[in-house]
């Protein structure tokens, strides 16, 4: 089953082929200021996968340039730099209005045998014994912008402390995340959800250590870069465990890094994003 929130998720990622290496994405009916980060980052793995033809992907490195348009569609530009015989290379350029607004390159690896190890899986409560968001605002849903309450492509289950709460919070964070409803089996649609969902929280473990929330009016924030390393085959919509902390911040700039494991304790995927921290002066 899936929900009509996941469902509009899927169709989001199903990009138009307009050209030769050219696709359109649209954009979703909400109220925004600017277009999400993750579903820019998601909509330009789609296209980027969709002009490869063996591998899967391994890592993806982009750059935020511009705020997007949330009330026009964008167009994305893939060039093919390289096929090789286990890696293929592919650059995008997400545009509109005539410029470049975000540029990413990923790449797609032959699986191939080797050595293995990883960092370990914290030990938390299992995502079955952590109420859901919902739940947790269900007393609060007066007090919370309507975004926070209305369904989601993807479930979350913070343990701790909501990352909106302006508390002090510490630099880690975690919370069990989850597609809503069941997706096919293409590895890069799984990949592109996980993708999406990445953006949705990382940055909120740079304003972890301090009592700041978004809309207290004290700060700016926005990504300015995301990277991921996709390190074995997983599921988006199986729990996963989203382990992310803030190492550092400082000149306007905060760093978080983020694990995802299965519930098998596997690390599936790794990420790292900077984001602007641009303390706002009072008028």
């Amino acid at each position: 089953m899936v929900s009509a929130s996941l469902d509009f998720l899927v169709r989001l990622l199903d990009l138009e082929a307009i050209e030769v290496n050219i696709f359109r994405g649209v954009q979703p009916d909400e109220e925004r200021q600017r277009v999400f980060g993750g579903q820019v980052l998601a909509q330009a793995l789609m296209a980027a996968g969709r002009t490869v033809d063996q591998g899967r992907v391994h890592s993806l490195h982009a750059y935020f340039l511009r705020p997007g348009d949330p009330k026009v569609p964008i167009l994305y530009e893939v060039d093919r730099i390289r096929d090789g015989k286990s890696f293929t290379t592919r650059r995008v350029v997400a545009i509109q209005h005539g410029r470049a607004i975000f540029n990413m390159q990923t790449s797609f690896h032959v699986d191939e045998p080797g050595f293995e190890h990883q960092r370990p899986m914290p030990e938390v409560p299992r995502p079955e014994d952590v109420p859901s968001l919902l739940e947790r605002l269900a007393n609060k849903s007066e007090d919370l912008e309507e975004f926070f309450t209305r369904p989601h492509p993807i479930e979350q289950r913070f343990i701790g402390a909501l990352p909106w709460s302006g508390e002090v919070r510490g630099m880690q964070q975690q919370l069990w995340i989850r597609a809503d409803g069941t997706l096919g089996d293409d590895p890069l649609l799984h990949a592109a959800v996980a993708t999406y969902a990445s953006d949705m929280s990382l940055f909120d473990s740079i304003l972890g250590p301090h009592a700041i929330s978004w809309d207290d009016g004290t700060f700016m924030g926005a990504s300015l870069d995301h990277c991921m390393w996709f390190h074995k085959d997983f599921r988006a919509d199986d729990w996963l465990l989203y382990d992310s902390e803030s190492p550092v911040a400082g000149g306007a700039r905060g760093l978080g890094r983020g694990f995802l494991y299965d519930q098998s304790g596997r690390l599936v995927v790794s990420m790292v994003q900077e984001g602007l921290t641009r303390v706002v002066q009072p008028r």
